[in-house]
This record gives C-alpha cells, sequence and structure tokens, in this order.
C-alpha cells in the first residue's frame, strides 16, 4: 500500500473565478495556467463543512472533454490531501463534475468544474457564494503530490494510506447504476415493442459528447434499436470538432435527416429523432420534419406522464419550470390542478422544490429536461420519456396501417391546452461592457409603461398592450433564499412576454438571450408558422432593446 505526504503550495488569487449558473467555464489555456484549477478547487473545500470534507466519500465525473484526464487526477490528489477517503462503500457527500455542457471541447475551446452537493443536484448559491470569496483571499492549497496517477481505463478499487488514515479510490462504471435505474421508471419492454414495429424509425445523435458511452447501452443492447440509429455516439474530447449544443444549428446532421434541413434528405426521415449535448444533460426532440420546442417538451411530458410512465402512475407531486420558459407548462399545471413553480434559471432551484416533496417533472426552455429521479436535467430520461409517450399512444397500434407521431400528440396537445409560440434569439460572445448597458436601459425604460407602449405601438400597432414590467426575482419557498436580478420582463396584456437575459453559461464575453412568447388559445390559429406569428413582437423586441445598437449585431448568432 502506497503511503502519501501531503504538500502545501503557496498561491495568491487569481481573476474571474466567479461560478456561474452551472459552475465555472472558461478556455482551456486559463484552466492550465499555474495554479488555477486547484485554486478553485480548494476554494471549494474551504467552503464545504468539516464534515463534507475530512473522512467523506467524493466523486469526479465529467463529459470527457479535452483536459478532464489531468484534472481529474489533480483533483483526486487534493482530495487525498485534504482529508477525503475516497471510496469506502458510504454515500458521497458530493461530487466535482468536470463539463463545459454544450459548449465546444478542445485545446483551444472550453473547460468547466462544478460541485455538486449531497442530493446530486448544484451547490446553492450560498455555496457558490462562498466559493467565490475563497478564490479571493486564497493563500494556498493542500495536495499529495506523490499519489501516482490513477488509471482510469480500469475498474476497481486502489488503497493509499495518507496523514488522514486511508484513502481509497474506486474507478466505477457509472453506466451500469444508470441502465439499471432508467428501467426502474420505463417500462422498456413496451417501447421495446416500438423500436421493433416495422413503421417505426429512430435516430438519436450524441453529438461525440459522454451521451454515446449510454446510448449503446440504453437504445440497442436494452431496446433493441439497430446500431445505425446512432450518430457521433463514439465520445471525443474535442466532441468531433463540432459544438455539442443540441439545437437545430448545431446539431446539422440530425437537423438534415429528419428532413429538416435546407436540402430535402435522400431517405425518408425517421419518425423520431433526438440529440445530447457534451454532458448529456440537455437534449432535442424532433418528430419527421417536425421540431418540438423544450417548452412544448415538458409540457407534453407532465400532461401524459401519468399514463405513459409507470414511475409517475401514483400522480405529480408538483411541475415547475424556469422563467424564461414558455407557459405552456402552466397551463398543464391549471387544466390537472397540480402545484405549480416559476424558478430562477439554474437547475439547483428545481433541487430544493424535490427535496422537499413538491416536483416530479420541470424543464428549462434550454433544452433541459427531467423528474424528481435525479437532482440535475437528464436528456436520455427526456428521450426516453417521449418513447415511452409514444408507445402508450400506439400500443394498441403496433400493426395497423398508421402510427400516431411526435407531430400528431404536439398538435393534439394544441388543440387541448392552445400553443405557445415561443422563439429564443442568442447573442454570444458580446462585449460584456455593451451588454450591460443594454440591460441597465431596459429596466430603466420599465420606469413609464406609458412610455414603453407608446414605443410599441410606434413599432407594431397591432401588438397588445404591455400591461406590467419588471426584474425578476425568486424568493425560494423551502430555505427562503432571494435571487435578484434574474431578468427583464415586459409581459403584455394577450399574455404575451418579451424577458431580456444574461446568461451565466459562457467562457468569455457575454451573451444575451432574448425569449419571445405568444400565447393563441384558438385551435384555428394554432397552425401558423412561429417565426410569421412571433414577427410582430420580434420586430417590438428588437427596436425597443435597441439591440443592434448596443451590440453592433444585426442578427442573433443562434435562433431556436
Amino acid at each position: 500500500m502506497v503511503t502519501l505526504t501531503v504538500s502545501t503550495v503557496e498561491t495568491a488569487p487569481l481573476d474571474g473565478q466567479k461560478p456561474g449558473t452551472s459552475g465555472l467555464r472558461k478556455k482551456v489555456k486559463l484552466f492550465m495556467q499555474p495554479h488555477y484549477l486547484q485554486n478553485f478547487v480548494q476554494s471549494t473545500f474551504y467552503a464545504l463543512s468539516a464534515e463534507k470534507v475530512g473522512g467523506a466519500t467524493l466523486v469526479v465525473s465529467g463529459d470527457g472533454r479535452y483536459y478532464s484526464k489531468d484534472a481529474i487526477q489533480i483533483i483526486v490528489k487534493m482530495a487525498a490531501a485534504n482529508g477525503r477517503t475516497g471510496h469506502d462503500g458510504s454515500r458521497a457527500s458530493g461530487a466535482f463534475i468536470l463539463t463545459a455542457s454544450h459548449n465546444p471541447g478542445g485545446p483551444h475551446e472550453d473547460f468547466g468544474i462544478k460541485y455538486n452537493m449531497e442530493n446530486g443536484g448544484p451547490a446553492s448559491e450560498g455555496i457558490t457564494d462562498k466559493i467565490y470569496e475563497n478564490t479571493k483571499s486564497i493563500k494556498e492549497y493542500l495536495i499529495a503530490q506523490d499519489l501516482p496517477n490513477v488509471d482510469f481505463t480500469a475498474l476497481g478499487v486502489t488503497s493509499f494510506t495518507g496523514p488522514e488514515g486511508p484513502f481509497d479510490v474506486e474507478v466505477f462504471d457509472s453506466a451500469v447504476d444508470y441502465v439499471k435505474l432508467m428501467k426502474s421508471i420505463f417500462d422498456f419492454e413496451l417501447i421495446s415493442k416500438l423500436l421493433s414495429c416495422p413503421k417505426f424509425t429512430f435516430c438519436y445523435d450524441a453529438l461525440h459528447g459522454v451521451a454515446g458511452a449510454y446510448a449503446k447501452r440504453i437504445f440497442v443492447e436494452e431496446l433493441g434499436a439497430n446500431e445505425s440509429s446512432l450518430l457521433n455516439c463514439t465520445p471525443k474530447e474535442d466532441f468531433g470538432g463540432g459544438h455539442p449544443d443540441p439545437n437545430l444549428t448545431y446539431a446539422k446532421e440530425l437537423v438534415a435527416r429528419m428532413g429538416l434541413g435546407k436540402l430535402t434528405p435522400e431517405d425518408e426521415p425517421p419518425e423520431f429523432g433526438a440529440a445530447a449535448d457534451g454532458d448529456a444533460d440537455r437534449n432535442m426532440i424532433l418528430g419527421k420534419r417536425f421540431f418540438v420546442t423544450p417548452s412544448d417538451s415538458v409540457a407534453i411530458i407532465a400532461a401524459n406522464a401519468v399514463e405513459a410512465i409507470p414511475y409517475f402512475s401514483g400522480g405529480l407531486k408538483g411541475v415547475a419550470r424556469s422563467m424564461p420558459t414558455s407557459a405552456a407548462l402552466d397551463v398543464v399545471a391549471e387544466h390537472l390542478n397540480l402545484k405549480f413553480f416559476e424558478v430562477s434559471t439554474g437547475w439547483k432551484f428545481f433541487g430544493n422544490l424535490m427535496d422537499a416533496g413538491l416536483c416530479s417533472v420541470c424543464g428549462e426552455e434550454s433544452f433541459g429536461t427531467g423528474s424528481d429521479h435525479i437532482r440535475e436535467k437528464d436528456g436520455i430520461w427526456a428521450v426516453l420519456a417521449w418513447l415511452s409517450i409514444l408507445a402508450y399512444k400506439n400500443k394498441e397500434n403496433f400493426t395497423g396501417e398508421k402510427l400516431v407521431t411526435v407531430e400528431d400528440i404536439v398538435r393534439q396537445h394544441w388543440a387541448t391546452y392552445g400553443r405557445h409560440y415561443y422563439t429564443r434569439y442568442d447573442y454570444e460572445n458580446v462585449d460584456s461592457g455593451a451588454a450591460k448597458e443594454l440591460m441597465g436601459y431596459l429596466v430603466k425604460l420599465q420606469s413609464s409603461l406609458s412610455e414603453v407602449n407608446q414605443i410599441v405601438k410606434g413599432i407594431c400597432p397591432d401588438v397588445s398592450n404591455v400591461v406590467h414590467a419588471d426584474e425578476f426575482e425568486y424568493k425560494d419557498p423551502i430555505d427562503g433564499s432571494i435571487s435578484k436580478h434574474q431578468g427583464i420582463r415586459y409581459l403584455f396584456e394577450d399574455g404575451s412576454r418579451l424577458v431580456f437575459r444574461l446568461s451565466g453559461t459562457g467562457s468569455e464575453g457575454a451573451t444575451i438571450r432574448l425569449y419571445i412568447e405568444q400565447y393563441e388559445k384558438d385551435p384555428a390559429k394554432t397552425g401558423r408558422e412561429s417565426q410569421e406569428a412571433l414577427a410582430p413582437l420580434v420586430e417590438v423586441a428588437l427596436q425597443l432593446s435597441k439591440m443592434q445598437e448596443f451590440t453592433g449585431r444585426s442578427a442573433p448568432t443562434v435562433i431556436t
């Protein structure tokens, strides 16, 4: 058994280590500079209570992006030096997750790290604030430099001895536990019947992210799908040079195959398609030549969950969405008499509700969907939820002439609950100063609704009046914490909304996100093209905010 020694390394604060909504994300070259990663990890240990560090079990995992292998070795050595025991068979007290989610990977791209708590969910703002304060005053960190590198390709336990006692490192296959969990939630036998139906075709694109490691296990080995159904399912450190963001802009190969590209595909598109981001927590759902908005997706899952998913057969405890997400879920909650919550952007806010037994299904417009089976959004879970709904709708019809399709399910939902026309404009890598000026202007403009409505009517007389404008603030009903400055809202008399928000998931510059929503209850008017229906509101939003004047951008980077 190897005996390790602890070294105390002098350091000094480094700028820019404030975690965003999903941890700290920066360029790889910044993380690779001396002490950068170490400062953040030690600052995290300092932010935790003694029982969460000394003698506790820590999980380290990630999306496999470039620099992950080196970072994990550093974290293991620092965990040993700070008194972590590693593997002892007990429940983990926390985890470092190495991911930059949907951001590109590679030597010149992005890396990220976040700390998750014992419930499996992201650290609270109270903890991330402490981490940030510690990064501004850190003077030293502890590390077991002589600890041999761990072979992460070999499953098993390696034991060491240190000043605080034994230290074990276990390398385990997380896919084994995940498959077991999914089989306890969904009816795999019924989904298998759907996938084996000759009239049903399926395509899943992992965008060379970590979802590929799970996709073959679940869709091919467990559910019987053809391996040819899998696209880009070999995980790569640089995601194959692509942008692992499951949307209509970046999932180009899947979008083309599903008949939604500019060119007509050579083959008939599959009935169902889905994509994941780099760390598999986001998802995009597509039907044949049909895009399902994330806001509609979570609402449809909630509306069908009790009937279609065994895990929810006893009923839903409640539902929740992030503030920028469309109100489609609100309407479902009202119809089904469910508890409903509108929270700040960030999955940690859903976790508190779930731990309190108040929320079963939740989602974000940014392609994140999940339930209370874990405390993170779960992209593969969302795909299985949709396959479950399709299987349930078709269980008496597998041998019929025509299957109920994704488009059928969505249009029936609109007929029942109305349609929330919705789009999001992303302006990425905007000058941070210009972005803050734009947001400040919009806040100042809210002081006079009469002036706002005068501007709106001057742009488009047919658009409804603004009846309320504010900067969203969320008070957590569980712990009483207050999150301020969560997005600027303009709410219209007819239920339409404009929301402006600075994203916290980029690695440099600022990302301005503009959300545009219009509700339509008339079934005769729910079939319009989204961009056509929203065109007047889009024009109002761009001119009201002076978007081009502040940012210099004549068009968004991405439209969803």
